[in-house]
Formats: C-alpha cells, structure tokens, sequence
C-alpha cells in the first residue's frame, strides 16, 4: 500500500512539474509591463481602447456625458469633448474614486467658445465610479450618466492607473 501511495504522490508532483513548464512563457508573459503610448475613446461606441505601439492592449466600456451626441460647446451642455488632449494630471482623491484630468479646453475649443460668446468649460475627467455608487460596477454603462466626463468602474480605473502615465495623449472621437 504503501508503494502505490508513494507512486501516486510522484505522479502528481510530476504532472504539476509538466504544467509549470507548459505554463511558465503564459505566466511570464502575463507579467510584462505594458508601455500605453495613447488613449483612443469612440464615443458612439462607448469604448476606450488602450495602445501601445499601435496596437490594442486593452479596452473597457464606457459612460460618457448625459448628452453623448456632439463635440462640448459650452460649459453645461452635459456632453462629452471631441478631440485631441492630454490626460495631464491625476487624482488620486477624487469624489469619483480615481480620475485623470483631460486638458480639455484646447486652444480649437477655446475658440469655438469664444467665437459663440459662450464659456467652454473644463473640468474634464476620465473617472471611476462614485464612492456611494462603486456598487453598481460594470452596469453604470447603461446609462449616460456624467457631466461631460468618461467614466469607468473602480476596478478599471485602478487598471488604467497603473497602466497609463500621465501625459498620454488622449483622442476622444464621435
């Protein structure tokens, strides 16, 4: 009995040893850090895609400004910009768990406002969830919900904070 016993434990130790080799490229791959060069969102999609080197790394479901149609205007129009930005700073205390500021106005918005005799506004972020609401997670999408900002799940914007630095370009497109 004791033979058949001490067979069986060799056997086991063995196969975990075949599935550690098989295994071990998927986990050191899985490791790698990966260098997110932009941000692309498209917004009729609600998706934001990360790249690196030109190719999607990741990507996440989105919400976006509670009028999602159109470029931002104006301060209050509750939509979300079109353009071309930097995501220049962080905040890591926001009342949105986690965001990153979009340097939006740019000097085309600045303009535009400007030739309409409206202010554009600012203060855009891409976002967690609230701290009251980080219950709700993946099912915030189903509705526009934000003042003109892109939000996230809590979950992904702790991704997205390790993942992308501060002063990646960011194109948020219709």
């Amino acid at each position: 009995m004791n033979i058949v016993t001490d067979r069986i434990v060799q056997m086991k130790v063995l196969a975990a040893a075949v599935i550690l080799l098989i295994s071990w490229p998927f986990l050191i791959a899985q490791q790698k850090h990966v260098d997110v060069h932009r941000v692309i969102v498209y917004k009729q999609q609600r998706k934001l895609v990360l790249l690196s080197g030109g190719k999607e790394v990741r990507s996440y479901k989105v919400a976006l400004g509670g009028e999602p149609v159109g470029p931002k205007t104006r301060q209050g129009d509750h939509r979300t910009p079109e353009g071309s930005y930097i995501l220049d700073a962080r905040n890591a205390n926001s009342h949105f768990y986690k965001a990153f500021h979009i340097s939006f106005p740019n000097s085309k918005d600045i303009a535009a406002a400007k030739r309409s005799g409206v202010n554009p506004g600012g203060d855009i972020m891409l976002h967690g969830l609230p701290r009251d609401y980080a219950w709700v997670g993946k099912a915030h999408v189903l509705h526009d919900w934000t003042d003109g900002c892109i939000a996230v799940t809590n979950e992904e914007m702790d991704e997205l904070w390790k993942l992308v630095p501060v002063g990646t370009p960011i194109d948020i497109k219709p």
